[in-house]
């Protein structure tokens, strides 16, 4: 069969983003657009791809869930011992994306990340489902693993193991918190003339906003 990617196109037509309308700080104006989404009832609104480099300089990606916004920085979670903590732990730069192509958005973020403190990230822990707690312990993340019947025999015997009380926090379990220094808000619009506007933290904790061009 002959892919023709060239002829897939589409234009933008649902709104257009003007400067009035954001608010001086990128956080608030992710939260009104991230609430804008949700209220599609589209799934996995809080989906976005975290971008992490290794020490070659060799970008990696992956998709991974917003979990809370504290004090304008975006929490996640994940395996201390996966290929984007060692990242991480070398290099804590890092940028966020959020693909909502339902209403023609996007949002990018660029950052640092800080690891979460051990109370906040077994609090999170506690708080999900019981099997969701089990698939942390049974799986060694990023790391290779030959059939999917070991995976899941990994899984029964935390089961096993944790079948009675409170699964406890795994010590190579953890989160981050990103603290952001630049945000972009992209609005899709006719004949690709798209509209982007961009946040850069200035020395004084204050936010410049500028439109580039799409």
């Amino acid at each position: 069969m002959s892919l023709t990617l060239h002829q897939i196109r589409r234009d933008y037509t649902q709104g257009t983003l003007d400067r009035d309308q954001l608010s001086e700080d990128p956080v608030e104006q992710f939260e009104r657009w991230l609430q804008e989404y949700m209220d599609t009832g589209a799934p996995d609104p809080t989906a976005m791809t975290v971008a992490t480099v290794d020490e070659n300089g060799q970008p990696s990606q992956r998709i991974v869930l917003l979990k809370d916004i504290v004090d304008g920085d975006f929490v996640f979670y994940t395996n201390l011992e996966s290929r984007k903590a060692k990242e991480l732990a070398k290099n804590p730069r890092i940028s966020l994306h959020f693909p909502w192509h339902l209403i023609e958005r996007q949002v990018k973020i660029c950052g640092r990340v800080e690891p979460l403190s051990t109370a906040s990230v077994a609090k999170y822990f506690l708080s999900r489902p019981k099997e969701s707690q089990l698939a942390a312990w049974a799986s060694a993340q990023s790391q290779p693993v030959s059939t999917r019947q070991m995976l899941m025999n990994k899984f029964a015997e935390a089961k096993q193991k944790f079948a009675r009380g409170e699964v406890p926090l795994p010590k190579f379990w953890g989160g981050y918190k990103v603290t952001p220094h630049e945000v972009e808000f992209w609005q899709g619009g006719a004949h690709r003339l798209h509209d982007r506007f961009q946040y850069q933290k200035q020395d004084d904790g204050h936010w410049q906003i500028q439109r580039l061009m799409p």
